[in-house]
């Protein structure tokens, strides 16, 4: 499968079928003191490292200890060698740089399927493009006319597989060019969400582009784990850019997301009376994010990332930015 398991590994696929995404006592620890020893600590009585509080110490305990299971590795990597998955971590040289900007929330693994080079190259040459599940007619011909032209020009378009706009970017990133498209996705790779678009993942790998996933397999979809997907969605790409969303929608995170780690955002204006477009003119009102109108602005977007030098990995606990405050529709 390209790679061996070492303890470090095995200890990470244990963390990670136990523990959430982003859980901050496991990235801690993980940080402080390693996977292994990480791992040998949920079970044990030992003193937790002085940085963890104790009352979150011990609840951590409770909650990991009942979902460590002995057979789950062996689950894991039967399932990764049927489904040709690949396994990455920090000991990885293809290890993604840019997930150092996300400190102790950073994910324990990724797991790909489909070519990993898509993750390659600097942070410019990547953008996400995200919006409403329910899109209409105008915000999908508007991404399906940005992502086209993007990925024509070298761009790889990153998106969340979901239906509506994500779906939109996915599908013509990949008739304009093979390869130009990675779905990051809330579920392990052996279980597709939504199911309706499983034709449209097989097609992203047979492309040439890349499914990835931080769950790994056997990972069912919860509300929690799409909105702490987006914080993959936010650091991976160069630039984040919102084609339409409501006044809660959940794509709004995402822009929340990259908007901490200092990366810029776009917006794309719709029609006043379109509730559908609430959320992007919310961003825009809020001079969170630059209006996004034709494919130039999307790519000036990314050149300020080259500018600003943001493809140097940030420290995601110190960054000062004000967040966006929302309460966004996460319904599965």
């Amino acid at each position: 499968m390209g790679h061996s398991f070492s303890e470090d590994r095995l200890a990470r696929i244990s963390l990670a079928a136990a523990s959430e995404p982003g859980d901050n006592v496991t990235g801690t620890l993980v940080t402080r003191v390693g996977a292994v020893e990480t791992l040998a600590l949920v079970a044990s009585d030992s003193a937790l490292p002085a940085s963890i509080d104790p009352t979150e110490g011990s609840l951590w305990r409770r909650r990991l200890a009942p979902r460590l299971d002995p057979g789950q590795v062996d689950r894991v990597r039967d399932e990764m060698e049927r489904r040709a998955l690949t396994m990455l971590t920090t000991e990885d040289l293809a290890w993604p740089a840019e997930l150092q900007q996300l400190g102790t929330q950073a994910p324990l693994a990724l797991w790909l399927s489909g070519q990993p080079s898509r993750l390659e190259g600097v942070a410019a040459s990547r953008i996400t493009l995200v919006g409403a599940r329910a899109a209409t007619s105008y915000g999908e011909q508007v991404t399906t006319e940005l992502a086209a032209d993007l990925a024509s020009q070298g761009r790889i378009i990153y998106s969340g597989g979901a239906y509506g706009i994500d779906g939109a970017a996915h599908r013509a990133a990949t008739t304009a060019r093979p390869g130009a498209t990675v779905a990051v996705l809330a579920t392990g790779l052996d279980r597709f969400y939504p199911v309706g678009n499983q034709q449209l993942f097989e097609r992203i790998q047979d492309s040439g582009g890349l499914l990835v996933s931080e769950l790994p397999p056997g990972s069912a979809p919860t509300r929690w784990r799409f909105l702490q997907r987006n914080r993959l969605l936010a650091a991976l790409s160069g630039a984040t850019v919102v084609v339409e969303a409501g006044y809660r929608s959940g794509s709004l995170n995402v822009a929340s997301q990259a908007h901490a780690l200092g990366k810029p955002i776009g917006a794309v204006p719709g029609p006043v009376t379109s509730p559908a477009s609430a959320g992007c003119h919310r961003l825009l009102q809020e001079g969170i994010a630059t209006i996004v109108t034709e494919t130039r602005d999307a790519i000036d977007l990314l050149d300020s990332t080259n500018s600003a030098g943001l493809d140097r990995p940030i420290g995601f606990a110190t960054n000062t930015r004000r967040p966006l405050r929302l309460e966004p529709d996460i319904s599965l």
